[in-house]
């Protein structure tokens, strides 16, 4: 499915009056051919983490195959008196013809690497800012916190909750999608996994069992309806002196005469380590100790970590509001800064300066390498350089931190590899996008490259994103070229 597709909206005015104002004085200072080079990356990690998850690629991927501008975007414009008349006419039969690599989806990534390039006409690559922003900064920062919270399960299976808590439709559906690429194991949203495949988790709501005149009525009358997926909701009234005793009157005698074992019981409230301690005593006892225990209730990485250290007797987790909404830390800092423009064939490396240090920005035409330990498997930096620079993975490496300089290390027997590859060609994508479960399966294997003491939620190592020497010095000089 093509979330932003041809037969969906088309959203090339989803965009700020900014960028048609530079777009249109561009055009009017005879600069559309103008080759332009950008980048963008983020700046900060949200809950203070390792690492950031890139997501998002595939629906940049559907935007840029449909961006063009119809009839009534164009009477529109004309109508706000803002524009020429001959810009309007050029925007008219305007046709994306830009370059782009991206790393892939899934890929851990780090603050101020490139993970998205653009080289194309400058009017081109810089009115595209918007949207790709807005789709990799929601997804990428949606599928870092699903990572989080199911790292912290530790290996008990995570479902994506929160459809009736996100900011809206799309945040609702893509939200689901790049939780997934996170980890999560399913969602309980109809429209995700009937339109992106996501595997699908149900349950029942306690409005059910308050529409019946006994507990054990509801109990039964979902069984009997949904014999093969049952999972009863067990902390509509007591969870302990009710709801688990009733579900398991049910199993005994909806359920075992028709020869199926019961799916589960999920708990929503109240003190849940408690709670499943007890149910899962009272499960076991009775004759069902595989009736999985679900829990769910405003729950996020941390508290299931203390959770699980308190010996909650948990099997799978359902996490809504605070992972579909990124509730702790629910911005991502991802920005699209101009890097170089081509003129006469010649690039002109550009940066922006700042009294704001980390506001400063990485001039030149650039790529990213990651090294990898071909031993352990394990990624030992990410290295910054310019496009036209090799790492040869016969010979050591010096690192060098680029702000502490006298902080160095030589990398040994490692594997250098590309992390940004084509996407489009002018303007043509060239790059096949994997499957969503290919996705989730190549972000794991990724993360699994990176040392524990990266991954950890408590003060993580700081993950090395060296530059070249060449890059280094090239950003020194234009520092020293602005300075006064």
């Amino acid at each position: 499915m093509n979330l932003y597709g041809s037969h969906k909206q088309n959203l090339t005015m989803l965009t700020e009056f900014c960028q048609l104002n530079v777009a249109s004085g561009t055009f009017s200072n005879h600069l559309v051919d103008t080759v332009a080079h950008y980048d963008l990356f983020f700046r900060n990690i949200p809950d203070d983490g390792g690492f950031i998850i890139a997501a998002g690629l595939s629906q940049v991927i559907d935007y840029l195959r449909n961006l063009h501008f119809d009839n009534e975007d164009i009477e529109y414009l004309r109508s706000t008196q803002l524009y020429s008349e001959e810009f309007l006419q050029f925007i008219a039969d305007f046709k994306f013809t830009c370059d782009v690599c991206a790393v892939p989806e899934g890929t851990p990534v780090f603050p101020y690497e490139p993970i998205v390039t653009v080289k194309g006409p400058l009017m081109q690559a810089q009115f595209i800012e918007t949207m790709l922003l807005l789709i990799i900064n929601h997804q990428s920062l949606i599928a870092t916190k699903a990572n989080r919270i199911v790292r912290a399960a530790e290996g008990r299976e995570v479902y994506e909750f929160g459809a009736r808590r996100s900011h809206g439709v799309d945040a609702a559906l893509l939200g689901s999608r790049a939780a997934y690429i996170g980890g999560c194991a399913g969602t309980t949203q109809v429209l995700a996994a009937k339109e992106l495949g996501i595997p699908f988790f149900t349950t029942m709501t306690h409005s059910w069992v308050q529409s019946f005149d006994s507990e054990y009525e509801a109990f039964a009358a979902f069984a009997k309806d949904c014999p093969n997926d049952c999972v009863l909701l067990v902390d509509t009234y007591n969870t302990i002196h009710s709801g688990v005793p009733n579900a398991i009157r049910v199993f005994d005698e909806v359920l075992k005469p028709l020869g199926v074992r019961p799916k589960g019981i999920r708990i929503d409230s109240g003190d849940i380590t408690y709670l499943t301690k007890k149910a899962r005593r009272l499960l076991d006892e009775a004759g069902y100790p595989d009736c999985q225990i679900t829990v769910s209730n405003s729950l996020d990485e941390e508290i299931i970590r203390d959770m699980l250290i308190q010996g909650a007797k948990v099997d799978s987790f359902g996490v809504g509001e605070r992972l579909i909404t990124s509730a702790s830390s629910p911005v991502l800092s991802g920005v699209y800064k101009l890097a170089a423009i081509e003129q006469d064939g010649q690039i002109k490396p550009k940066i922006k300066i700042s009294d704001n240090t980390g506001k400063i920005t990485m001039p030149g035409v650039k790529t990213v390498w990651r090294l990898i330990d071909r031993d352990l498997g394990k990624a030992i930096a990410d290295v910054v350089t310019l496009s036209h620079e090799e790492i040869d993975q016969t010979k050591p490496y010096e690192l060098f931190d680029p702000i502490h300089t006298w902080k160095r290390k030589t990398a040994e027997h490692f594997i250098a590899r590309r992390l940004l590859q084509p996407i489009f060609v002018g303007g043509k994508c060239v790059y096949s996008s994997p499957t969503l479960p290919e996705i989730q399966k190549y972000c794991a294997s990724q993360i699994q490259m990176l040392w524990e003491e990266v991954t950890r939620f408590e003060k993580p190592h700081h993950y090395y994103v060296d530059l070249s020497e060449e890059l280094w010095q090239l950003r020194q000089d234009m520092l020293q070229q602005f300075s006064w």
